[in-house]
């Protein structure tokens, strides 16, 4: 297959439009606001080895850069040959996809003359997946909801009534859920139907000369702007505090190849595991550990299993990034956000024009559960809030925009329509962010209480009460985060009863400032 550089771009382009286009259709018909609103879910298109060739425009890195991951282990277990048409696979399994139960993939698998020629894949938050819900509280990974092994959720076109009716059994908003399995099945026959058209305008019987020029070409740009640094190794570490009150270190070692252009990113000497539901599995680590190197060397280049593949991700077994069976990893975000902030602080010795303070680190998240002002139960979906972003060496941070999660906040309007809560406060808090020559990003505060006559539940999980954003260069740290119930500072990993009337304030913190006040 002879292809000049504008049929290649005219072709990948194409596949960046599919893959988006099942994103778009994702988000139109999801039933959670967390995915419809937020847009917490990626999109990508994978070839027959399960290599991730093109990701959707929009999407989260820990979802984008871990469904690279599955669609490896979804051909281990179900090689292509082994497949017919209308079958769609799926799993939750932390270790082999997204890092908790809540995050199901979906893959079905492109047919074209009675072969596969590739797979879409989404995986997205699902409103509840039984167990603990979401937060930090459960003592191992089996009180935190129900596990999906890889396994078919559709054998050829036909629903696995069984898996369903495990699903429907185990969770607490069986409709909301099945409805966004629904929507990932959807949006991956809307892929599959414009890989068809795609082929068919240009006369392809399959994808895998394609893929491979993709791959190839984007492995050698990444290669090549990883030359263009210092070779050697570098050191970061990074401190924060989570629920419960718990600091955690996590350290790297950055080691850059220059000759085969490749990074080494090693986290020996972080802390070890968390009895809380914040440990990290290897895949999300990798996920932001890439992201964090991708977006800061040359984001424009695409983000495939190509440009993946010079970096490679270590952390000693059991620790909190490399979490180890059976511990609890439910609010793996809280620790896993915090990933990319000891790399850039070792990349800011080779490149500190291109790396950024650090900032507020993980969003901060909350379910509620309760009874409505009928009555009636209900359990939410997953809201979040962010913190002030790390200033650059010549811009300030972005207030209430967290790096590195691509994730946004539900509007309020969205969530009191969807449950008995109302908000009566929602505004940057003015100067928590690090003062310095570019300023950190700035805080929230965020006040809400339920509209309820019975007790309700509260599950939160923020970071950063004790220990602020640091900043870079001389610059500042950020304001430390409040979480405060009733006027008092509250802050632990477990689930609370609340009563009716109480009033939950939350004050997100600021990012670190960059360089000296001249």
């Amino acid at each position: 297959m002879a292809m000049d550089g504008i049929e290649l771009e005219i072709l990948w382009s194409n596949l960046v439009s599919a893959a988006s286009e099942q994103a778009r259709a994702l988000q139109r018909i999801a039933f959670s606001p967390v995915v419809r609103e937020a847009g917490d879910l990626a999109c990508a298109l994978l070839d027959r080895k399960g290599r991730m060739i093109a990701q959707a425009v929009t999407g989260t890195p820990g979802h984008i850069n871990t469904l690279a991951a599955a669609g490896e282990h979804f051909v281990e277990k179900f090689p292509p040959e082994s497949l017919v048409e209308g079958d769609i696979l799926i799993t939750n399994d932390p270790w082999l996809s997204a890092g908790h139960f809540f995050d199901i993939s979906v893959v079905t698998p492109v047919f074209r003359n009675g072969k596969v020629i590739a797979f879409f894949g989404s995986t997205i938050h699902h409103t509840d997946i039984g167990g603990y819900g979401v937060g930090a509280g459960a003592r191992d990974v089996h009180e935190e909801g129900l596990w999906i092994p890889r396994a078919k959720l559709y054998e050829a076109g036909e629903p696995n009534e069984l898996l369903f009716d495990m699903v429907r059994h185990n969770v607490r908003t069986p409709d909301e859920v099945l409805g966004d399995l629904a929507a990932q099945v959807s949006s991956g026959r809307v892929g599959s139907e414009r890989m068809q058209l795609l082929c068919d305008r240009h006369g392809l019987d399959d994808i895998d000369e394609l893929s491979e020029e993709i791959i190839a070409r984007s492995e050698a740009a990444t290669r090549d702007s990883i030359r263009k640094l210092k070779g050697g190794t570098y050191h970061g570490e990074s401190r924060f505090d989570i629920p419960g009150g718990q600091e955690i270190l996590l350290k790297c070692a950055l080691t850059i190849d220059v000759d085969e252009g490749s990074v080494h990113v090693d986290f020996a000497g972080s802390s070890g595991s968390s009895p809380h539901g914040v440990n990290v599995v290897l895949n999300y680590t990798h996920a932001y550990s890439t992201f964090a190197l991708r977006s800061t060397l040359d984001p424009d280049l695409p983000n495939n299993f190509g440009s993946l593949k010079p970096i490679t991700v270590s952390a000693p077994e059991g620790c909190i990034v490399n979490a180890k069976y059976p511990s609890p990893v439910a609010a793996r975000h809280v620790v896993g956000m915090y990933v990319p902030m000891p790399i850039l602080k070792a990349l800011y010795q080779v490149a500190p024009k291109q790396v950024l303070a650090e900032g507020a680190g993980a969003v901060w998240t909350f379910q509620v559960q309760g009874k409505d002002e009928q009555g009636e139960p209900f359990t939410s979906a997953m809201f979040n809030y962010s913190g002030g972003m790390g200033a650059r060496r010549e811009k300030p941070g972005l207030g209430a925009t967290c790096y590195p999660t691509g994730v946004a906040a539900v509007p309020v309007e969205v969530l009191e329509a969807a449950m008995p809560i109302e908000f009566t406060q929602k505004e940057l808090i003015d100067g928590s962010g690090g003062d310095g020559a570019a300023r950190g990003g700035d805080g929230q505060v965020i006040a809400f209480h339920l509209r309820t006559e019975d007790d309700w539940l509260l599950n939160a999980v923020p970071s950063r009460l004790k220990v602020g954003a640091e900043g870079f260069e001389g610059g500042e740290d950020g304001q430390a985060g409040r979480f405060m119930i009733n006027g008092k500072d509250a802050a632990q990993a477990n689930k609370m009863v609340m009563q009716p009337g109480d009033k939950v304030v939350l004050e997100t913190p600021g990012g670190g400032g960059y360089g000296k006040l001249k």
